[in-house]
């Protein structure tokens, strides 16, 4: 059995409908996927099954999110392995854990697509590309700074963003 960590890209399903963990917990369980736990209430979840590549993974997930929700929505998967080496890459460890940003992409996220970011970033705000996801200390509330809306699919490819707080606690589930 190999352990995997899934992220869905939203939970709102429609204004004031969220999916709710325990509903997560159970659409794993139908696919096969053993001992699914989740970790707050945004859309994460640990399970283990057979070894399978992670597009597969992915594609099975977001195929029955569609069909058990009627909306589509982006999932990101890892291996526990791959988790835990995106747990111990933090280059901001001093920074505060819900400050500290994650954009966990499905593809590497390449050099000029990184760079074309520092412009949408305040001074204070620190930026890292390690393995191809993005890491941000934004130095403050995400919400109030314009680099958060410049995180776009559309310029940045298929991810999803978690602070540190909710990175660790992956890790220390696994």
């Amino acid at each position: 059995m190999t352990t995997y960590v899934a992220l869905l890209h939203s939970i709102v399903i429609a204004p004031g409908r969220r999916v709710v963990m325990a509903n997560l917990r159970d659409m794993a369980s139908s696919l096969g996927y053993r001992n699914p736990r989740t970790l707050v209430s945004t859309g994460n979840i640990i399970f283990e099954t057979p070894e399978s590549p992670i597009g597969e993974i992915e594609t099975k997930l977001e195929a029955a999110f569609r069909e058990r929700y009627g909306k589509p929505v982006d999932i990101i998967a890892r291996t526990g392995t791959s988790w835990q080496r995106l747990a111990r890459s933090n280059p901001f460890p001093d920074g505060e854990g819900s400050q500290v940003i994650i954009r966990v992409m499905r593809t590497a996220l390449e050099r000029p697509a990184f760079e074309k970011l520092k412009p949408y970033a305040d001074p204070s705000q620190r930026l890292a590309l390690i393995h191809g996801d993005l890491w941000i200390d934004f130095a403050g509330k995400p919400s109030e700074w314009k680099l958060l809306s410049a995180l776009t699919t559309k310029r940045m490819g298929v991810g999803t963003l978690r602070n540190w707080n909710t990175v660790r606690g992956l890790a220390e589930m696994l």
